[in-house]
């Protein structure tokens, strides 16, 4: 005989409270402009409208605020105990290869409580491959004005 499942009402509030342990950070190089982050601002605000309540913090390596270490120990702060970190990288460059290892390292030191991950450079995914692919075939579809 098989367990009754539980109610659906449940089984949501069940993912809600595992998903409230997981936090998001978006990592960006970071520029003296400010008007450079408008993109990755807008990422996160995808975010937070496709997954509202969901814990997303930008960070930058440089230039910038919040720095990795300080968008993590916000995170960690809000309760997160898995933390992913998605390079928002068109490529694994130097960056990526040097310094993102010694800050997760770093993290990881810092926060021994919670499991960082860090994931793929987003320009490295087929989505964000076929993304840009599909803005360049625009343009050859589209005359110049």
């Amino acid at each position: 005989m098989s367990p009754a499942r539980p109610p659906e009402g449940d089984r949501i509030e069940a993912r809600q409270r595992e998903t409230t342990h997981l936090g998001l950070i978006l990592f960006a190089h970071g520029a003296r402009d400010p008007r450079w982050a408008a993109p990755f601002e807008a990422v996160a605000a995808r975010i937070g409208a496709v997954r509202p309540g969901s814990k997303v913090q930008l960070a930058f390596l440089e230039f910038m605020s919040p720095t990795l270490p300080e968008a993590a120990a916000q995170l960690v702060a809000a309760g997160c105990q898995q933390i992913q970190v998605l390079p928002l990288f068109l490529g694994t460059g130097g960056h990526l290869r040097r310094d993102l290892p010694l800050l997760m390292d770093t993290l990881r030191a810092e926060h021994p409580a919670a499991n960082f991950t860090l994931r793929t450079a987003a320009g490295e995914t087929d989505t964000v491959i076929d993304a840009l692919a599909a803005v360049a075939v625009a343009h050859l579809d589209t005359p110049a004005e």
